[in-house]
């Protein structure tokens, strides 16, 4: 079977694909159907290179070698030296909100829509193996304590959009939308100088798709011109019991779920990978979460 999809709609042509257990899309406004082929191909072959390097679910790349080290350090390479950097950065601007070791917790959480919420001394025994401070990074050799780990999924799709965005805008100088999953990067303005027309759906139902006819589908709508998108919510993984709703975004200093978040947060920044850490951070400052955007400057739209 083919592993991607391309088809012309009015003005632009759609390419399709899986990767990152998302659907991906490609959108163009491109008048040649075999460029957009080729972009097309550009963009699956990146999403799925960065997914095989950074999945935390293989047992054949960095990521698995890292969580496997038994304490020992692990020499890795540029590109996994940078998204370490920004990790690092991420969890001392955000004072420890964001921490790639806090993916052990989905040992004891399962989001899944049911009422299972996790024992208080579970989570309790799981913290001592979280905390990117307990970590020693020194370019280029990472050493996790024996049972801790690493998982990249907080940037790891918004890294991939943006670095399909830049690998595409060096071979078309046509306007892209790039969307994994409801990441998104826009390259620029379409040719009647207007922007890619972007939904943001209930939470209930969806998160955010891009498209030319959404208004009888979207709570809002707004036009990206250029730039990145992300949403962070609740509207696919939860756990409901007692009329309490319990958020996958976990807050890795307590390992419970962010309190008195959004359903759902929207930001629009300069790259996918920025809007998508402001977007968590958001969710994790709970009441705070409009007034945390607000002091960022960016544009954003949040539903509770």
């Amino acid at each position: 079977m083919p592993t991607t999809s391309l088809e012309h709609k009015q003005d632009y042509w759609l390419g399709r694909f899986q990767a990152m257990a998302s659907p991906c899309e490609l959108l163009m406004e491109l008048g040649d159907g075999l460029t957009a082929n080729r972009l097309l191909t550009i963009a699956h072959d990146e999403a799925l290179r960065i997914e095989r390097k950074f999945s935390r679910y293989r047992g054949d790349n960095i990521i698995h070698r890292i969580n496997h080290s038994a304490g020992r350090p692990v020499e890795v390479d540029e590109e996994t030296a940078g998204l370490l950097d920004y990790a690092g950065q991420c969890y001392e601007l955000s004072e420890g909100s964001f921490d790639i070791t806090s993916g052990v917790l989905r040992e004891v959480w399962r989001f899944d829509g049911s009422d299972r919420v996790p024992a208080a001394e579970t989570i309790e025994a799981l913290l001592p193996r979280i905390g990117w401070d307990k970590i020693i990074w020194r370019r280029p050799a990472i050493t996790l304590l024996e049972g801790m780990e690493i998982d990249l999924g907080g940037i790891g799709k918004e890294y991939a959009v943006d670095r399909v965005a830049q690998l595409l805008s060096r071979q078309a100088k046509a306007s892209l939308l790039i969307n994994f999953g409801g990441d998104l990067f826009a390259t620029g303005p379409r040719r009647d100088g207007g922007g890619w027309v972007i939904g943001i759906e209930d939470p209930q139902h969806g998160v955010i798709t891009p498209g030319d006819n959404l208004a009888h589908d979207a709570i809002r709508t707004f036009e990206l011109r250029r730039g990145g998108v992300a949403t962070s919510g609740d509207a696919r993984r939860f756990l409901l019991k007692q009329g309490i709703r319990y958020g996958h975004i976990l807050d890795p200093r307590t390992g419970w779920p962010a309190r008195a978040a959004p359903r759902s947060v929207t930001v629009a920044s300069g790259t996918c990978t920025e809007a998508g850490i402001l977007a968590t951070l958001a969710m994790l400052y709970g009441a705070q979460a409009e007034a945390f955007l607000d002091a960022q400057g960016v544009e954003y739209w949040c539903t509770r």
